[in-house]
């Protein structure tokens, strides 16, 4: 298969990146109101038709901007249309947008080096282009480095203390490339024990658990498709 065909058959650039959309606690919200990141956490986590769950991510984009267009320095409106443009690359098989993302993530990276969510971003946005389309194709077709993946989820866990987030995605977006990573299992068992202040804390942490008795009885194949299932999107059916 070319890379053309492989690209198309494989989609690219994945939702581990989107896990971010509640890393950090939302900005406060006038109740029974749903924030551009509300909406992209029930797009990811609970969608099971990809032409829904796109058009409840670029609504998500759209706010984002809109946020935007009275403060261009709003951070959160910065990571959320990042965020949805991961996914929209995700959900349409786009590299240019796939692309676009990944100079989002870096941006925000640039501007604030000690954000934990930024350096999770940059480190899913490589791991899972290599994870989801092999290392010879995301590094020609997309850029993705192994190490520079690695580097950024490891900085992430550092800058975001015992949070079960950060510990608790690195622990997935590892085992997902290569299950047998000897670092997988601390870093779960980290993200188990760690502190868990938002909704998105506690379900990695429960992925996390969900891992580690993986790792006790499944074989390579079942822990890499087992990583993908928890990951945003995992529940699509098309």
């Amino acid at each position: 298969m070319d890379m053309t065909k492989r690209l198309g058959a494989l989609g690219i650039l994945w939702g581990a990146i989107t896990l971010l959309a509640v890393a950090v606690p939302a900005p406060a919200k006038t109740p029974g109101t749903e924030t551009p990141r509300d909406t992209l956490i029930r797009a990811a986590f609970t969608g099971t038709v990809r032409a829904d769950a796109l058009r409840q991510v670029m609504s998500a984009e759209a706010g984002a901007i809109a946020l935007l267009a009275r403060d261009v320095h709003d951070r959160e409106a910065q990571m959320t249309k990042a965020i949805a443009r991961s996914y929209i690359a995700k959900l349409r098989n786009s590299r240019s947008d796939a692309l676009a993302a990944r100079l989002q993530f870096e941006a925000l990276a640039a501007a604030d080096p000690k954000d934990p969510e930024a350096q999770a971003a940059i480190g899913g946005w490589h791991i899972e282009s290599l994870a989801t389309l092999g290392s010879m194709v995301a590094r020609m077709a997309l850029g993705a480095r192994k190490a520079v993946g690695i580097d950024a989820l490891d900085r992430s866990v550092v800058l975001g203390g015992n949070r079960a987030m950060f510990t608790g995605l690195a622990a997935l977006l590892r085992a997902e490339l290569d299950p047998g990573d000897p670092r997988v299992r601390p870093l779960a068992e980290a993200a188990v024990n760690g502190t868990a202040p938002t909704a998105l804390d506690r379900t990695i942490q429960k992925s996390a658990a969900e891992l580690l008795m993986a790792m006790k009885t499944s074989d390579a194949a079942t822990i890499k498709a087992l990583c993908k299932r928890l990951l945003p999107f995992g529940r699509l059916r098309d």
